[in-house]
């Protein structure tokens, strides 16, 4: 599946073992093992051990990838190393806010890497991220972003709204995928049908997650409507080319292209 398509993105621990092996009966389009904020300092080289030897095992035609430490952390070397020579398909990147963060970590993994943007400088530079090499996509991380802006705890999202926006401005500038941020209330359903919602709203290609109840709802906000699907299967049928009048609206070659890539994201993810 390509990155773009993705709709679920889950966040494991790498450190546990039975949650890496139930991921492969997931329908989550990847999985992202966490050497990060998830695992105990003391437990992070056990954790990339296990990580390595997960990702070489597979998680049958899900998307793979890691997130490691950032520099300055007495992990961080390592961890490039090992993803380097690692079945990883990404590295996810904590904390980035200059495009040589990316481009120092691409130099040495050889993998693709997908920026976290978690403070207000990330969001101030994350057109310059998004274009800068070795860049795959952008991750908004939400929570971080909420303390550094001052945010306080238990408000909405109206005061990260405009840097949701320029996190998708600038994937969009660039070319790249974006990802909402994640939905910390584990046992409320409804509220994070209305967070996808609203990420889907704003332009987001899906959501990172953090448990596996969470999967469903993202993939059905995210995914294909199926009666858009037949629409649009029915609009490049009635399509000759130029403005013309289809079902009581002018299209034109930008809706026939819409159309082509819905049902192109649709048969990615076996709708």
């Amino acid at each position: 599946m390509l990155l773009r398509h993705a709709r679920s993105l889950l966040f494991l621990p790498a450190s546990n073992a039975r949650a890496i092996v139930k991921a492969r009966t997931l329908p989550c389009d990847m999985v992202i093992l966490d050497l990060e904020d998830a695992v105990a300092d003391d437990a992070k080289e056990e954790a990339r051990a296990g990580a390595i030897a997960a990702l070489g095992e597979g998680f049958g035609g899900r998307i793979g990838a890691v997130r490691i430490n950032v520099a300055g952390t007495r992990w961080h070397g390592a961890e490039m190393v090992a993803v380097k020579a690692s079945a990883a398909d990404y590295v996810v990147l904590p904390k980035v806010e200059t495009a040589r963060q990316v481009k120092d970590v691409f130099s040495v993994c050889q993998k693709p890497v997908i920026a976290m943007i978690e403070s207000a400088r990330g969001v101030l530079a994350a057109a310059e991220i998004a274009a800068g090499e070795g860049c795959a996509a952008l991750f908004m991380g939400n929570n971080d972003l909420r303390k550094d802006l001052g945010i306080p705890a238990g408000a909405g999202r109206e005061g990260l709204s405009h840097a949701m926006q320029a996190v998708v401005l600038a994937a969009r500038a660039a070319g790249i995928a974006v990802f909402d941020g994640v939905f910390n209330r584990l046992e409320d359903e409804a509220g994070l049908e209305a967070e996808c919602a609203q990420g889907h709203a704003l332009g987001f290609d899906g959501k990172t997650l953090i448990h596996p109840s969470q999967v469903p709802v993202a993939n059905q906000v995210f995914g294909p409507d199926m009666q858009a699907v037949a629409d649009a299967r029915r609009l490049i049928e009635a399509a000759t080319g130029g403005a013309e009048r289809y079902e009581g609206r002018m299209i034109e070659t930008m809706h026939v292209e819409e159309a082509r890539a819905l049902i192109a994201r649709a048969e990615a993810v076996g709708e």
